[in-house]
């Protein structure tokens, strides 16, 4: 969505001329999940003045209980009016920053953090960070009591239409609502899956884009209900399909433009570009605990269902994690394939864009690219073509980044601790707890 420059009195003006009754004041917490305050109007002074305060100790990974005052200071340029009306007006929306009552950023803030981590593309002359994400969801029926039912709405595959895509008018209706946002939808079709969709948007600088993608699942969710279906971003919800996947279209410009792109260079991708590549695949392993990040995201990421498992790049094949579109010029960009849209995504953009910068500031070369499926590799094949695997768990992909000193400094300190607290605590649940598959091959065998 294109930035508006809008001031505190174009707000207000809005908020009048729309009949605007709320405001919503949205965050996101270390976990990725989309928070909220909501104030009447009458507050509305006090929320453009950087003075509404919030309880963070009730937010998960925040702060103690007693150093719990938080303040909102929103983002004017993030100002919209939700298209669907509550039963008392429209709701007008804002995306904030955290701040501590000592008027500095809050560490714990992921969108505060990407923002610093952005500053670090300064030294290089790097203008911004780009990100086109590819985000892919499910949509389920919905039972009587309005919870959500494990059948599919249709019994679509890649790109199909009505009427074997039955969820061809929900997605239409929120095209039209993500439109009438500002956003410019670039494709909207059915994935491999029955009951999967794909809608991409275009690319942005990190921050308007991970605020996109939180606009987005907020929207989807939204529109699906209305249409009587769940929509989940979980990774990989049913056993013997594709799960759903969020590739990141990533690219660095300057002054001059696109900065991967060199007419002269190997498959027209500059130094730059390669230098970015080889971060990118150094610290794979690490970043995998942020960009998959639950104990279901590792279910998606196994042989089979097109995810990727393995750390390599290719131009042309779309085994490895990271593929190479082939537009140039000021498309020429870097997809990474393993992230899912579980993923913080301002958590993500950090760690990955620290994993590139990392390469650049160190000047690395990536391995040769891998140009055939890898899939049918040996293991000694692989070996010799540098290729080693993605973490097979939550548990081995925290103890990757736990040695990767680089990415848990693209955290920061207190972002680090809490996700690796809370990741730890899920992975122990998750162990503990005995599954029907369990009981289905032991239960009488033994």
């Amino acid at each position: 969505m294109p930035k508006k420059d809008l001031s505190k009195e174009d707000i207000k003006r809005i908020v009048e001329e729309e009949n605007v009754r709320f405001l919503r004041l949205m965050f996101t917490d270390i976990m990725g999940t989309i928070k909220n305050v909501e104030v009447p109007v009458s507050q509305m002074d006090k929320v453009l003045d950087d003075k509404m305060m919030f309880d963070g100790s009730s937010i998960e990974g925040f702060v103690r209980i007693e150093e719990s005052d938080m303040y909102l200071y929103p983002d004017l340029s993030t100002w919209m009016i939700f298209p669907w009306e509550s039963d008392h007006g429209k709701v007008g929306r804002l995306i904030c920053d955290i701040y501590s009552p000592d008027g500095t950023p809050f560490p714990g803030d992921p969108r505060g953090n990407l923002k610093r981590v952005l500053k670090g593309m300064d030294e290089f002359g790097f203008t911004s960070f780009n990100l086109g994400p590819e985000p892919e969801f499910f949509l389920f029926k919905m039972d009587e009591n309005g919870d959500p039912t494990l059948d599919l709405n249709d019994k679509g595959g890649y790109f199909d239409f009505a009427p074997t895509d039955l969820g061809e008018n929900c997605r239409r209706d929120i095209v039209l609502e993500l439109e009438s946002l500002g956003f410019e939808v670039e494709a909207s079709h059915h994935e491999v899956a029955p009951g999967q969709h794909e809608i991409d948007f275009k690319y942005a600088d990190a921050i308007e884009a991970c605020d996109n993608i939180q606009t987005f699942k907020l929207v989807v969710k939204t529109i699906a209900r209305k249409h009587g279906l769940h929509a989940t971003f979980m990774p990989k919800p049913l056993y013997g399909i594709n799960g759903s996947g969020m590739h990141c279209n990533m690219s660095l410009f300057n002054e001059e433009g696109n900065v991967f792109y060199d007419e002269d260079g190997p498959m027209k991708l500059s130094k730059t570009a390669y230098q970015f590549l080889a971060g990118l695949l150094k610290h794979a392993r690490a970043y995998t605990a942020v960009c998959n990040p639950i104990v279901n995201s590792y279910k998606r990421l196994v042989p089979g269902f097109e995810a990727p498992v393995y750390v390599a790049w290719s131009g042309r094949n779309r085994s490895p994690l990271i593929r190479i579109p082939e537009s140039r010029g000021l498309s020429t960009r870097l997809e990474l394939r393993s992230v899912d849209p579980a993923a913080n995504p301002y958590l993500t953009m950090a760690v990955l864009l620290e994993a590139g910068l990392d390469g650049i500031r160190n000047e690395l070369t990536p391995p040769a690219a891998v140009d055939r499926n890898i899939y049918v590799m040996t293991e000694e094949e692989r070996k010799e073509a540098e290729i080693y695997d993605l973490p097979s768990t939550i548990h081995n992909a925290i103890k990757a980044l736990r040695k990767d000193q680089i990415m848990v400094d693209a955290l920061g300190n207190h972002i680090y601790s809490n996700f690796n607290e809370a990741k730890r605590m899920e992975w122990a649940a998750f162990r503990q707890t005995v599954s029907e598959w369990e009981r289905d091959q032991y239960l009488e065998l033994y």
